[in-house]
C-alpha cells in the first residue's frame, strides 16, 4: 500500500508477480470508476500479463439520505468490478460498533447489504464483509459480530474473515470457523507484521478449518511492517509457501 504511493501500481504489481502472487485483492476503487487510476479492463490486462489475476476488491460507501442513491453507487462499482474480473466485492469497515443500535444493525445487515448482494450476484459477483476488532464488542449483550452474522442472508453476504482482527477482539478464529462453517469462504491472513513473525497467531488449525468448511479463497494482508514494505510481503509469501499445510 505504501508502495503504491511512491512507486505507482503498475511497479508494484511487477514486484508481487515476481515474488509469487497470483491471487489479487484490490483496495484502489474511485468513484469515477477507475481501480488504481486504471480503467477495470486495462487493470485486469496488466494483472494477466503477469500472470496474476485481480479476484477480491475493497471498497465502502456508508448509507447516506438517500437509498437510492446509495444503491446506484453500487451498481457503478459492481459493473467496474465485472469489467475487471472480481469475483468478490467486499465492504472492508461499517459503523456498527457498540454505541449503534440494533436497528442500525438490522438496517445495514438485514436491508443495504442485502440489496447490494443481490446487486453484485446479477453480475455473478458475491458481496461481503470484512471485520476488525471493534465487531467482538456488544450490543444489548450480544457479541456484534455474531448479530451481524445472524441478521445477514447467507445466499447474499458472505463474511471475509480477518483471523488477525479476530484474535484482538479476544476471539478464536477457529471457533467462529466450526460455528459458522458456511459463511466464510474467504480469509484474510494477517499478523502484527509479515505473516508468522509475531508468533502468536497459530495459522495451522485456522488453514486446516477452512479448509474443511471449503475455504474458496484467501489473502495475505501486511498492514504494518518491521522492515520496508517489500520485505516483510515476501516474508509472509516465504512463511505460507514453505507451510505443510497450506495448500
Amino acid at each position: 500500500r505504501d508502495d503504491i504511493n511512491d512507486l505507482g501500481i503498475q511497479k508494484v504489481l511487477k514486484i508481487v508477480s515476481k515474488m509469487g502472487y497470483v491471487n489479487l485483492e484490490t483496495a484502489g476503487y474511485s468513484d469515477d470508476g477507475k481501480i488504481y487510476g486504471l480503467d477495470p479492463a486495462e487493470f485486469k490486462k496488466i494483472c494477466n500479463d503477469l500472470g496474476m489475476k485481480p479476484t477480491s476488491a475493497h471498497l465502502s460507501h456508508f448509507i447516506g439520505d438517500d437509498m437510492n442513491k446509495d444503491l446506484a453507487w453500487w451498481n457503478t462499482a459492481i459493473e467496474a468490478h465485472k469489467k475487471a474480473g472480481m469475483k468478490y466485492m467486499v465492504m472492508p469497515v461499517s459503523p456498527i460498533n457498540e454505541k449503534a443500535s440494533m436497528d442500525d444493525l438490522k438496517r445495514y445487515f438485514s436491508d443495504y447489504f442485502y440489496q447490494i448482494g443481490l446487486a453484485a450476484a446479477g453480475a455473478g459477483i458475491k458481496f461481503g464483509y470484512h471485520n476488525h476488532d471493534y465487531e467482538f464488542k456488544q450490543i444489548e449483550g450480544q457479541t456484534i459480530y455474531d448479530l451481524m452474522l445472524e441478521n445477514s442472508s447467507p445466499d447474499h453476504i458472505f463474511f471475509e474473515m480477518d483471523v488477525y482482527w479476530v484474535k484482538r477482539g479476544g476471539k478464536d478464529p477457529v471457533e467462529y470457523l466450526k460455528k459458522y462453517p458456511n459463511r466464510f469462504p474467504v480469509l484474510h491472513i494477517k499478523d502484527e507484521t509479515a505473516i508468522g513473525a509475531s508468533g502468536t497467531i497459530d495459522f495451522k488449525p485456522i488453514f486446516e478449518q477452512a479448509y474443511a468448511n471449503g475455504m474458496k479463497d484467501w489473502y495475505v494482508e501486511v498492514e504494518r511492517y518491521d522492515g520496508t514494505p517489500q520485505e516483510d510481503v515476501q516474508k509472509s509469501y516465504d512463511f505460507l509457501n514453505n507451510a505443510a499445510y497450506v495448500k
